[in-house]
């Protein structure tokens, strides 16, 4: 009997050691999980999320890498027409994704991956209101806004589309890529003088913001000095 407790004793503190991480452990299983992934492997990358998912379910960014992987799983299906096995793996992508957000609601990765989820799911609605809900509860940032104006846009919502990149420049004025955006957007609805303002506004603050210079160049403007270029 004494022996009987002595065993049973040991194998109680290994099991607790294993937990506590003297064995594979919830970030052990993370790194695999990433180390696949960089890799391409993403077979063995979802068996180590899941693995550490059944350490940590709620963990926000576990659930992000788990959705992203049965969105691409979703990806490889539809490209070989297989659409009932690639609904299923869209299906568990948003429940991740949604999981994340709930557990970190300001997960940009886990609400812009969602987002595209549900568009190729076919659910526009579901998706726009699903940015809508972003930009109400997980704050109201710049670019909650431009997610948000992007989605009335390819709807062909013109009006709301410009209210929300105009909200995004009003929320952070000293947001280059709001005010890029915005003047993309006027550009490509035909008021080159104002989508001018922004252009350069948005170069002044941060002359690296992808195709701005260009787009100067292209409206036959000379890009203006930032604040860098100013200085003696």
């Amino acid at each position: 009997m004494r022996r009987k407790i002595q065993y049973s004793t040991a194998a109680a503190i290994l099991t607790i050691l294993a937990v506590v991480g003297c064995g594979p452990n919830f970030r052990h299983f993370r790194a695999e999980g990433q180390r696949a992934m960089l890799v391409q492997n993403y077979a063995v990358a979802r068996d180590q999320f899941e693995r550490a998912h059944r350490l940590r379910p709620e963990h926000a960014d576990n659930l992000f890498d788990l959705g992203s992987i049965h969105l691409r799983y979703a990806k490889q299906l539809a490209a070989d027409t297989n659409d009932p096995a690639a609904q299923r793996e869209l299906d568990r992508a948003i429940e991740y994704f949604a999981r994340s957000v709930q557990a970190h609601p300001g997960q940009q990765a886990a609400l812009a991956a969602k987002n595209e989820a549900l568009e190729m799911k076919g659910l526009f609605d579901e998706a726009l209101h699903h940015v809508e809900w972003a930009s109400a509860f997980v704050g109201p940032r710049a670019r909650e806004q431009i997610h948000l104006a992007r989605e009335h846009e390819e709807r062909g919502d013109y009006d709301a589309a410009l209210l929300r990149y105009r909200q995004a420049v009003a929320m952070e004025r000293d947001n280059a890529m709001a005010h890029a955006e915005l003047g993309r957007f006027l550009n490509r609805h035909g008021n080159d003088r104002m989508a001018i303002v922004h252009l350069r506004t948005a170069y002044t603050l941060n002359p690296l913001e992808p195709g701005i210079s260009k787009m100067l160049t292209d409206l036959g403007e000379p890009l203006p000095r930032t604040v860098q270029s100013s200085t003696p």
